[in-house]
């Protein structure tokens, strides 16, 4: 049988494509499995280039060997280039035109089941079942056909054998069809008499015979007739329940049986083949059964059609009896809708040839063949979540058996297609169908609440020591899903202590992530709320804490929670477990430290997730606000829900950065756009790709946006094309439905209108224009660029957004965003913003008149429009906002950002901050119980928050970079930008000025503690360190330190020494008498920032811009020890960022560093003891009492903390 002409031309058109993709060794198995490929010719193609010498072996083979290729792409996931084969898949035949009355008038006579009323084909199915007949033409054997109830088994085995080559090659001597079902011997043996009548009737009447008076009598009559008479014949047995049934026809002859039970034919003898069928149809088969059934055409079904499907998975029993009963009823979609999602299976019946007049008749006849014990056993599945997988061993709790008991158990409910099982996981996973789901709740509704309880008291039984920590399959099942169980069982107390316990808090987030934990306090506070009578702010209070710190319980490796919890406020249930369990532990020697000045951390964000390694350059809710869509630099687009930060969905995108993501008016579809030149819609609720437009945009494309509105749903694109930059795409055709040109420059943004009849977009060309979006002409242009008059440089149009009412226009460029009127283009009002950072991105809330602004330095804001006034900071980003987008009802407003994360507002709840931003630069005096912080803000005023103003100087013309306070308190020391040094009697005002250095002066260090010692050390980026004489104002020395700029210096407690570090990536070591070098530190492989003696003298600490601390010997400059993570963390540093400040304990054992955040090391061991997590990042210095005890900093956006040991 030669290779059809269609498909070797299918095989030859995409033959490139094919071996740039495939790997033949995973391919080849499976055709060797199927038999159409010998082991010689494997060796020969592994000899050869592989690829290519398959697709030269497949071009010579036969039409079963495409079909078995076929499957083997399917089978290892190359469904894209499956479904380039697909349509010239071949119907095995030897000529399909030939002799098909005779066929058909063969298939009569053999009792074949006519086609149902609505058929539709399922031709990889139909293939798959013919590949196996094939198997039984030389040879007896038996092809077994299963499947759980409704699944087609009976449809499929009657059109395998409704083709003219399997007829004429394999079954000469005809098809014989025998319905069985549940039967007894009786019964049986009326079977059986009715087919050897049929048999001997065909043949001379006078070989007519009496009826066979027993089974055995009957078996040898047929093994007489199938051998001798019908010896190439094919015997099809339908709907098989018993085993005992198939040794009446183990009679060496050819079989084909349909069964839910796929072990039956373990019992008889002979070669065995296996047709799996799948329980649903994919979705457009099942569409087009009720199309058919109803009428209408596949486009014009109602949306209930769909909903229909995916409630029943596909399933064609089911969706067979709905469109029978629309046929006679066809303005009943909803009802029976309503029906199927109420599980009121005894209203969705039909009378037809099927044997169950219903559904749950259907259901019912599988489980009542199982033994009394087992049936039990079957109904404690009630429990399970549709498409949850689940091990034995959970089970094996829940019955209170052995592992290897229940597995036997569990062999037989998927032997009889009540269970299935995932074996491509070891160990195995069983699952129910979701119909079979719903017929058991059906049957159980009423023990629903002591089903569940069984599960919690079997667990608790079990776990009575403490919940399972080893992560496997089994303790994933029991973290993830016993908080389901307690709430179904209505066990309040057993949740709320459960969901209320830091311990499982820990557990579980360190097992699952944050996000479960998180959809725990949504799905369940309402419980909580109706039945806990005490704190009912608990729940909240929890899920707020995991909210806003799950992007750290993301980190590996895994950060310590109870440090974490002692940041929370002091009168919550978090704060108070973890200060027990952190006084509990420092008995054991760990390190925990309290925030003091809790009130001073406002935390405005409602969510914080961490999706992708890399930066996130889109993201955006979907039009319900449920889910959160976002892409960036790791190359794929993830689906979220926007309660929890539960991923959804994650999909490898594109080949490059892809650069936008949008949902679709009705967010089933999602789109992206990437710098590979791509554009690809996606459907969003089952991961898979629907369209590519590859072809015309040569340049990466920077954005994508539907149409507000599905009535005609388009999709807006913009790219770095010179001219045919701007394309609109209607997705039902493969190019794009038209270009918008008046651009010659990289289009940044594109955004419909609110009514889509208009397009803006803004480019580099330093215009936005406006397109009318039906015909595709340009309508305006608003020259963006002639309003920045004071710079001669390019300027760039960001982006654009509409107002709610479609009035005004606004688009963001350079430092400013600037609001217009539609209609005339006048400008009306502008936002303009410091000039150190730009508008990254701005979004016009849908429902008031809010206007969202994101920034370079790490800032989002809200605006009023109308009274043109800020309304709200929200700060917590820590590196560049690439986006901003309000919920389509103005509720929430989430930001993405290069740090990594997104995070979720609500806009009701922020405001503008009273805090004073302070800059990190800062001193402390630790003055018995009292804290004085000093600290410029961001005026270059000086403030001393302690409670009250006590003064603020002036005189520094630049930013203040560093400020200190003299040993005894009288005197402040301060350096700035402007590369002066400034010695205040800070309490007149009165003032000295050292002057010298040439650039900023970042620092400086006084050289004793002595009060009878002036003399002062400061460093500069001028590469020089200089001694000053406070009092005098003298320059006592000057050094030429290094030949790159001094990060940092320091002088040892002794006064012998002092050590400056640098971007030369040294440290050196200097005697203070000679003032010259003594060591030359070498090793750090960046920057080195920061140093620090211990207090004895003996050791010097370096840290340098990769996060490493290293220790070094004083005495010959040796290296001690090397200070790291294990591995780097998610900013690519081993400490969140450069190391910017050192400090040892007094007993020099402890080590306490600032980075990205804070760490306490073990100086002898060089191991990590603690890390404090801030809400800002990039710390400059930690200020340590000299009891080591108390530890204030400044993160970057202006965040004081006061932390104290827990003792």
């Amino acid at each position: 049988m030669a290779l059809e002409e269609g498909a070797r031309s299918c095989l030859l058109r995409f033959r490139l494509k094919l071996e740039e993709d495939i790997k033949p060794t995973y391919l080849m198995d499976h055709m060797i499995s199927d038999g159409v490929m010998t082991v010689d010719e494997e060796e020969r193609i592994r000899t050869q280039d592989q690829a290519g010498a398959l697709i030269e072996l497949l071009l010579r083979k036969d039409n079963l060997t495409y079909i078995s290729f076929y499957n083997a792409l399917v089978k290892e996931a190359y469904d894209d280039l499956a479904s380039l084969l697909h349509r010239d898949l071949p119907h095995i035949s030897l000529n399909p035109h030939k002799g098909s009355s005779d066929v058909q008038s063969r298939l009569s006579e053999g009792g074949i089941p006519q086609r149902p009323v609505v058929f539709v084909n399922r031709p990889e199915l139909v293939n798959r079942a013919r590949e196996k007949l094939y198997r039984l033409q030389k040879d007896p054997g038996w092809i077994t056909v299963f499947g759980m109830a409704g699944s087609g088994k009976s449809v499929l085995a009657a059109e395998a054998v409704r083709d003219h080559g399997i007829i004429e090659d394999c079954f000469p001597g005809g098809v014989h069809w025998l319905s069985i079902g549940q039967v007894d011997k009786p019964d049986l043996l009326v079977k059986v008499q009715s087919l050897c009548f049929r048999l001997e009737q065909s043949l001379d009447s006078q070989l007519l015979h009496r009826p066979p008076n027993s089974l055995d009598e009957a078996k040898e009559r047929l093994r007489f007739l199938m051998l001798r008479r019908y010896p190439r014949s094919l015997l099809i047995l339908d709907d098989i329940w018993d085993s005992t049934v198939l040794k009446v026809f183990d009679i060496h002859c050819r079989v084909l049986l349909t069964t839910r039970n796929r072990s039956l034919t373990d019992s008889v003898s002979g070669a065995k083949h296996e047709v799996e069928v799948e329980s649903g149809l994919d979705e457009n088969k099942a569409l087009e059964i009720l199309a058919l059934y109803t009428r209408i055409k596949l486009q014009a079904l109602p949306e209930e059609a769909r909903s229909i499907v995916k409630e029943c998975k596909g399933s064609p029993l089911v969706v067979s009896l709905i469109g029978a009963l629309l046929r006679e009823k066809p303005n009943r979609w909803r009802y029976y809708l309503r029906q199927l999602q109420m599980k009121q299976f005894k209203r969705i019946r039909k009378s037809s040839s099927y044997d169950y007049d219903a559904l749950d008749q259907a259901m019912a006849a599988s489980i009542e063949v199982l033994p009394d014990e087992h049936r039990d056993l079957y109904k404690d599945l009630t429990v399970l979540q549709k498409d949850v997988k689940i091990p034995a061993k959970v089970l094996s709790v829940l019955w209170d058996l052995e592992p290897e008991e229940v597995e036997d158990i569990l062999e037989e409910f998927v032997n009889k297609s009540l269970l299935f099982m995932d074996n491509n996981s070891k160990p195995y996973l069983y699952y129910l169908h979701d119909l079979q789901i719903d017929f058991l709740l059906e049957q159980n509704r009423t023990q629903l609440e002591s089903l569940h309880t069984k599960v919690v008291r079997q667990y608790q039984q079990h776990y009575r020591d403490g919940p399972p920590t080893s992560g496997d399959k089994e303790s994933l099942y029991w973290i993830q899903y016993l908080t389901y169980h307690m709430a179904k069982a209505n066990l309040t107390q057993e949740l709320y202590s459960l969901m209320f316990s830091l311990n499982w808090v820990i557990t579980k987030a360190k097992i699952m992530g944050p996000a479960h934990l998180i959809n725990d306090y949504v799905e369940y506070g309402f419980i909580l709320d109706q039945e806990i009578c005490a704190d009912c702010r608990n729940y909240k209070l929890f899920q707020e804490f995991l909210s806003l710190n799950g992007h750290q319980l993301e980190q590996r490796p895994f950060p310590d929670v109870v440090q974490l919890a002692l940041s929370q406020p002091p009168n919550s249930e978090v704060y108070k477990q973890a200060r027990v369990q952190a006084q509990n532990r420092t008995k054991a020697g760990k390190l925990y430290f309290d925030l003091v000045n809790k009130s001073g951390v406002d935390n405005l964000s409602r969510l914080v997730i961490h999706p992708h390694q890399g930066s996130i350059y889109s993201a955006c809710f979907s039009q319900d606000g449920t889910k959160i869509a976002s892409c960036g630099a790791s190359k794929t687009l993830k689906v979220f829900k926007s309660t929890s930060g539960e991923k959804l969905m994650e999909i490898p995108a594109h080949d490059d950065e892809v650069l936008c993501c949008a949902f679709s008016p009705d967010g089933r579809l999602l789109a992206t756009c990437s710098s590979d030149r791509k554009v690809k819609v996606w459907n969003g609720e089952r991961a898979m790709l629907l369209r590519t437009f590859e072809e015309e945009h040569e340049e990466q494309v920077n954005h994508c946006q539907f149409t507000n509105t599905s009535g005609r749903l388009l999709l807006a694109t913009c790219s770095n094309d010179n001219i045919q930059n701007v394309k609109l795409w209607n997705l039902n055709k493969p190019s794009s439905q038209n270009t918008m040109f008046g651009h010659f420059e990289p289009v940044n943004h594109c955004c419909f209108s609110p009514d889509d009849k208009y397009l803006s977009t803004s480019s580099n060309d330093g215009t936005l224009k406006v397109f009318e979006v039906s015909s595709a002409n340009e309508w305006k242009t608003i020259y963006v660029s002639d309003i920045f008059t004071d710079n001669k440089e390019d300027v760039f149009v960001k982006c654009s957004t509409w107002t709610a009412d479609g009035k005004r226009i606004i688009c963001a460029a350079r430092n400013a965003v600037l609001v217009f009127d539609v209609e005339t283009s006048d400008m009306l009002f502008e936002i303009r913003t410091s000039r150190m950072s730009t508008v990254q991105y701005c979004h016009a809330c849908p429902t008031s008149n809010l206007l969202a602004i994101a920034f370079s330095n790490y800032a989002v804001e809200l605006w009023d429009l109308e009274a043109n006034k800020k309304m709200a900071d929200c700060s917590g980003h820590l590196s560049w906002v690439q986006r901003v987008q309000f919920s389509l009802d103005g509720s929430q407003l989430l930001s993405c950002s290069d740090d990594q994360t997104i995070r979720i507002w609500e806009t009701k709840k922020v405001h503008t901050s009273s805090a004073i931003r302070l800059k990190r630069d800062s001193d402390v005096l630790f003055n018995h119980e009292e804290i004085i912080v000093s600290a410029a803000d961001n005026c270059n005023r000086l403030q001393v928050p302690s409670g009250k103003l006590l003064a603020t100087l002036q005189g520094h013309t630049k930013t203040v970079l560093h400020c200190q306070f003299s040993q005894n308190g009288q005197t402040l020391i301060t350096s700035s930008e402007d590369a002066t040094i400034r010695v205040w009697e800070w309490q007149s005002g009165k003032c000295k000025v050292l002057h010298g250095h040439k650039e900023q002066v970042r620092c400086f260090s006084l050289l004793s503690n002595s009060p009878n010692d002036s003399r002062l050390l400061s460093w500069s980026f001028d590469g020089t360190v200089k001694v000053w004489d406070t009092e005098s104002g003298e320059k006592l020395q000057d050094i030429e330190a290094h030949h790159g700029t001094i990060l940092s210096c320091h002088v040892s407690p002794d006064g012998c020494f002092f050590a400056t570090t640098s971007t030369d990536k040294t440290a050196k070591l200097w005697h203070c008498e000679s003032w010259q070098c003594a060591y030359t530190l070498i090793g750090h492989k960046e920057c080195v920032r920061s140093c620090r003696f211990s207090w004895d003298s003996q050791h010097l600490a370096t840290g340098d811009d990769n996060g490493e601390i290293r220790l070094w010997s004083v005495k010959d400059g040796s290296l001690l020890k090397v200070c790291s993570q294990e591995s780097k963390d998610g900013m690519d540093s081993l400490h969140g960022g450069w190391v910017t400040d050192l400090h040892f304990s007094p007993d020099n054992s402890l080590l306490v560093s600032t980075g990205g955040y804070i760490k306490w090391w073990e100086v002898k061991t060089g191991k990590a003891l603690q890390t404090f997590y801030t809400t800002g990042s990039a710390l400059k210095k930690i200020h340590v009492s000299s009891d080591f005890s108390t530890f204030v900093t400044i993160d970057n956006i202006g965040i004081l903390y006061i932390l104290q040991r827990v003792v």
